[in-house]
């Protein structure tokens, strides 16, 4: 496989990584964490060439980006409560939030009902969501390597693996999001990040008072 490699401000950067995404391609480009490597979410082919070009194993479920709040309908079911209350806060931000996986969605993308979601601040990977629709993301790396935060560092790794990457320059963040589980009574962290516990529970327990 060829990897290609061109400006994320090249003018034509965001109608070609969506042709690639629509014809079955996986592309890279930054985030406001790290970079991501994303493909279609709603094929069970698509996603898990993800798995194959990172060598991951795929028992480990695959995040879903989205470009605005009016693609949650897609990608989820029983939105509302704790995690529209912590997406109003976070969003756009590093925070990804586990919540009820809409069941027409590839078994692929999580062994479990459940999905995690974000949407990243970042202008690239937003312009990019909001063209292509609804994303499954991972970090761009091998598995078990650190997370990269550049096209270079990406291309060190995944070069020959992944069609497209889009070098937005250096990410800002560094550091994936933090990952919490709305499914319950109260927010539990499945992996640290950016935004803490504390921060979090100020968030829902607001909420509390006001229901």
């Amino acid at each position: 496989m060829h990897t290609e490699l061109i400006s994320a401000s090249h003018p034509s950067a965001l109608a070609h990584a969506v042709d690639v995404l629509n014809h079955g391609g996986m592309v890279v480009f930054p985030t406001d964490t790290v970079y991501g490597l994303a493909a279609m979410p709603f094929e069970s082919s698509t996603v898990e060439q993800l798995y194959a070009a990172k060598g991951r194993s795929n028992e480990k479920a695959i995040a879903i980006l989205l470009g605005a709040m009016a693609q949650l309908p897609i990608v989820t079911l029983n939105w509302g409560g704790m995690a529209e209350a912590l997406a109003q806060r976070f969003w756009p931000g590093p925070l990804t939030l586990i919540v009820t996986k809409k069941p027409s969605l590839p078994e692929s993308l999580s062994p479990n009902p459940t999905i995690g979601v974000r949407m990243p601040d970042h202008p690239v990977a937003l312009a990019l969501l909001r063209r292509a629709g609804p994303l499954a993301v991972t970090s761009a790396n091998l598995s078990g390597q650190p997370s990269t935060t550049t096209a270079q560092e990406t291309l060190a790794q995944l070069d020959g693996r992944v069609h497209l990457v889009l070098d937005g320059g250096k990410t800002p963040g560094g550091v994936p999001s933090t990952v919490v589980d709305c499914t319950g009574e109260a927010p539990v962290i499945l992996r640290n990040g950016p935004v803490s516990l504390e921060a979090l529970q100020q968030i829902t327990e607001r909420r509390k008072d006001k229901i």
